[in-house]
């Protein structure tokens, strides 16, 4: 199975390609569309969009994993996120691809062993799981985070602890 990940944002999208299983898994891809903060919303929402059309395009991911919605304290900021989520949700569903969600907490769980854990310690974990050569930056290894959080949910002994919700 391809998996494409996404940590939508406004200014950076983290995303990440992978392909396995909850066994055996291996990184295609991974990186940060990143959008100059001189763009308009409307502007970077569709450069978002356009760029995860063009991702979906080159890898045909078979689904979609993204990062549920958080809480945060500013409006403008929670309003901003859900916009980015949205054209994330939207590039997916053009190209009619099933999109599932998970929590933030669950995602940290997953891959790290405990739902508080920061971004440095879900990059280490992402680079050690992954094999990777060097540590991603922030957004793509939340992103890869996403996509292994997918990937284990479909192992029948986690899916209780790491439900798949359809978005």
């Amino acid at each position: 199975m391809r998996i494409l990940a996404i940590d939508p944002a406004i200014r950076n999208t983290g995303y990440a390609v992978i392909e396995g299983d909850h066994r055996s898994h291996r990184s295609l891809d991974f990186g940060v569309i990143t959008i100059p903060a001189r763009h308009a919303q409307s502007r970077a929402l569709a450069a978002v969009r356009g760029g995860l059309s063009n991702l979906i395009k080159k890898w045909e991911p078979d689904e979609v994993a993204v990062e549920g919605i958080i809480y945060v304290q500013s409006h403008r900021t929670a309003i901003s996120m859900g916009a980015a989520r949205a054209a994330a949700l939207i590039a997916a569903a053009d190209h009619g691809l099933t999109i599932f969600e998970y929590a933030p907490k669950k995602i940290k769980q997953a891959v790290v062993g405990k739902g508080a854990a920061d971004k440095q310690q879900v990059a280490f974990m992402v680079r050690a799981l992954l094999g990777l050569d060097e540590t991603p930056p922030p957004d793509a290894a939340d992103a890869l985070a996403i996509a292994l959080a997918h990937l284990f949910a479909s192992d029948p002994l986690k899916q209780a602890a790491l439900p798949r919700n359809e978005v």
